[in-house]
């Protein structure tokens, strides 16, 4: 469910506190907690440190943020790969292909 439109995008006083009269460029990376809130136009150009639960994971705002979230943009969870007997299988091969690319290089 969306926010009402009579309300208004989340903007977090916070952030545009630390964001107000400074200039992208030459501006560190701004620490910030507020995974809720918007990236609003005047955000463009600033890097946000983006708290994921552990660290701050740097975010570069463009212009095709507006209207999301930092949080989307500093995933939580570490995605490893999938298991089981089918990846086993494709490791193997790709291994396989590697070696033999190796052998065909020093016989060049």
């Amino acid at each position: 469910m969306t926010r009402s439109l009579k309300k208004g995008p989340y903007l977090d006083p916070r952030v545009l506190k630390k964001i107000a009269g400074k200039d992208p460029m030459e501006t560190p990376s701004i620490k910030t907690w507020s995974r809720a809130c918007v990236i609003s136009p005047e955000m463009v150009g600033f890097t946000f440190g983006v708290h994921n639960g552990r660290k701050h994971i740097d975010v570069l705002v463009s212009e095709d943020m507006i209207g999301h979230r930092l949080g989307e943009f500093s995933p939580t969870r570490t995605f490893y790969r999938h298991g089981g007997k089918m990846q086993k299988e494709l490791d193997q091969k790709a291994k396989q292909q590697e070696i033999d690319a190796a052998k065909a290089a020093r016989t060049v």
